[in-house]
Parts: structure tokens; sequence; C-alpha cells
């Protein structure tokens, strides 16, 4: 038997094998279409026939395979499972079925050094210049498109007729009307946006381009293109004022002048990049201790945790309001490509799950009821949630104990 696997066997017999039996042939005599007879009067012997005894005996076992299967867990309620395991048929005659489950077992880990790591957490440093920058995003923000009568410019909105032609005839998909293209956006094709700067409202102008070799449509990969292209409108970005009006309209609490603005935007910037550091720190200390470690993870536990993540990726595109085969057919993909491109993060996450489960095994960490429904009421003031709705992304409270536990494990590695 492979390592961290292990095999329990399963007879059914007597009553309970002639009972699934006898459903499996009423539901196929249900099924079957026989010449003569309305469905579900024809003979026992002509449905066995038509429908085949092996599939008949199949139906049967899928009918006994969950019973046995909580019956094989509560035996076997001191292995650590970690996937659904395969089962196979071994025999199956009138009389009875003997089936395999094969559990995939939880690894053995051997910790390596787990404390008194290499990684570092970096310091953080907010400048004058990214404060500036977050200003001037948050100007940005509340500007306002107004139109101008001057020239096109890098950052202007124009708003144009085009069409494109290829060795004199137009092509499919290259025509638009009243198009809002904002200059220096990189929207269209390289080196049109620059062409269109220093145009006016009313200007009209032919352009030549050529499309690059990874355009998207095979007729006009490297191909030359001429656009007509007609200026209906120019509007230009203009920035708020930072005065009390501005200050106002932000309603943030405290916020009344350029420096009290200053010294917000100082501190989100802060806190953003210690979030950021601390993250690195963690993923730093994980790699180093999980390179230390020896574990031979089955390839069950990482498909396991791939079907996850898949289901997740999918639950994020919901509320994008996609499904997962729009995005297929947006990213030219399909299923198997995207496990594969997932594989990588599984088996990382898993490796980090055993390492932290390992040394809350090794240093004995416990949390108690009292810690973890403490710890719930803290949430629930920190997301202005009820104690209820935390509760409800929990499940129960078990996987909040759970999760605070591998918190502590975590702080573990931080340890010097």
């Amino acid at each position: 038997m492979a390592k961290n696997k292990k095999e329990y066997k399963v007879k059914i017999e007597g009553e309970t094998w002639k009972d699934a039996t006898d459903k499996a042939l009423k539901e196929a005599s249900d099924k079957v279409k026989i010449d003569g007879f309305r469905k579900g009067k024809a003979p026992k012997n002509m449905v066995i026939k038509a429908y085949g005894q092996g599939n008949i005996w199949l139906d049967a076992a899928n009918k006994c395979i969950e019973k046995a299967y909580e019956q094989a867990i509560k035996e076997n309620e001191d292995l650590v499972i970690v996937a659904p395991p395969s089962v196979n048929i071994s025999s199956v005659t009138d009389d009875f079925v003997e089936f395999t489950f094969n559990f995939v077992l939880k690894p053995e880990v051997k910790l390596g050094k787990y404390k008194g790591l290499k990684a570092k957490k970096e310091s953080v440093k907010v400048t004058d210049e990214e404060v500036e920058q977050n200003l001037n995003h948050m100007r940005e923000h509340y500007a306002e498109m107004v139109t101008k009568d001057g020239e096109i410019k890098d950052g202007d909105t124009a708003i144009i007729d085009f069409e494109g032609f290829k060795d004199g005839v137009a092509f499919e998909g290259g025509k638009g009307e009243n198009y809002s293209l904002t200059i220096g956006s990189n929207t269209f094709i390289p080196g049109f946006e620059e062409q269109l700067i220093g145009m006016k409202k009313g200007d009209e102008k032919e352009i030549e381009v050529t499309f690059p070799s990874d355009y998207h449509v095979d007729d006009l990969k490297n191909a030359k293109a001429t656009f007509k292209i007609k200026v209906h409108e120019v509007k230009e970005t203009k920035l708020p004022e930072l005065n009390e009006e501005f200050y106002e309209d932000l309603g943030m609490e405290g916020i009344t002048d350029e420096a009290s603005l200053k010294k917000e935007l100082k501190e989100n910037i802060k806190a953003k990049k210690e979030y950021e550091a601390e993250n690195k720190y963690v993923d730093e200390l994980l790699k180093e201790a999980t390179d230390n470690m020896e574990v031979e993870i089955p390839h069950e536990m990482i498909h396991e945790e791939i079907d996850m993540m898949l289901h997740q990726y999918e639950e994020n595109l919901k509320m994008q309001g996609l499904t997962l085969q729009q995005f297929y057919q947006f990213t030219n993909s399909d299923e198997e490509s995207l496990k594969s491109q997932l594989h990588g993060d599984a088996e990382k996450r898993v490796k980090e799950r055993l390492l932290l489960e390992e040394i809350m095994n090794v240093e004995k960490i416990e949390v108690t009821d009292k810690e973890a429904n403490e710890h719930v009421k803290e949430l629930a003031k920190q997301y202005n949630m009820s104690e209820q709705e935390i509760m409800q992304q929990y499940v129960n409270i078990e996987n909040v104990k759970y999760d605070m536990k591998m918190r502590k494990a975590l702080d573990v590695l931080k340890e010097k």
C-alpha cells in the first residue's frame, strides 16, 4: 500500500444488498423502453437483458456506497483524512458486492528549523513625493471634464469619428462615431493617439499606423493602415482647487486644510506599506520554514486544494457578473489550463498549512472557547458586524479556534 494511504474493504450482502438490487431493477424498468410493454411493466428478465445485469449491480452498489462511507469514517475516526477517497468495486454478484475505499491520509511532517529564521521585516518610510502623488490622484478622482477650444494635448479627451482603411479598402471593426478617446490611455494601437495631438475641434486628418504583430485579427497583423479622423470636441481635465469646498466634498473627519489632509494621506500610505511589508515578511518566513521541513504531499491533497481555489475563483467571477465559461471564452483557456495555473499556489498553500499545523502540535498551542468567543467579539467590533454575522463566516467555534491557533503558530515563526 502506498504511503499516506489506507484501504478499507466493505462487503454488502443479505437483505441490504437485495433491497439495493431490487430498487436498481425497479428504476431500470422505469427507464428502459421495451417493445410491447409500457415503462415499468416489462418482465424482470427482459429488463435485465435490455439494461444489462452489470449496470443494475453498479446502480445498486452506488446506492450502498454513501452509507458504507459513513460507517467507514466512524470505524476509522482516529485517521486524519485529507481528501475524498477513491472507490473500487472488486467483486459483485447476486448475493453480495465488495468494494474498497482508498483513504488519503495526512502526511507525516518533519520540521526543520522554524525559529530564529533569516527573514527580516523591512522598515517603512513615506516620502513627501508619495504624499503629493496620492494627493494628485485624489484630486484627479474629483476632477471634471470641461470642453476647451484649444489643441489636443496629452491627457485630453477627444470626441472623434474615425474610419480605417487597408490598401484603400475599409476593414471590419475599424469605424467609430463620436468615440471618446483619452490621449495617452493606449486604448488604440501604437502611434494612433499621438498623431491626434495638435488637432482642434472641427479638424479632419488622415493618419498612418502599423498594426502590431500580436494583433487579434490575423489579416491586420503587421499591416499598414490609414485612418480618416474628424474631431468633434476636445475636453480637458480640470483638477479641483485645494480649498474649503474641496475639503468639505471629501467628507473626511478632521480634514479642514492641506496640512491635515497630507497628514491623513501619509498615515494611510504608511499603514498600507506596513501591511505589505508584514505580508512579505510572513511569506519569506513561511518559505524558509517550508524549505527546511520534510514532507511527502499526496497529489490528491493538492488536487483538493486546487478544486477549492477554483470554486473561490468562480465565486469571485460571479461578483463581477461573469461565469467560468465566459472567463474561459474571454481568455481562450479552459478548466485544465486554469487548474494548471493554480497548481503552484495550491502546493504552496498545502505546504504552509502542514507546516503551521505541525508547529501547533509541537508547541502544544491551544485556544479555549472563551478566547475564541472574545476573538469573535473583537472581530464584530472591528468590522462593524454582529457576532452572528462573524460566526456565519466561520460556521462553528472550532473553525475560529483553528484560525487562532494558526495565527499563534505564525507568531512562533517570528520568534528570534
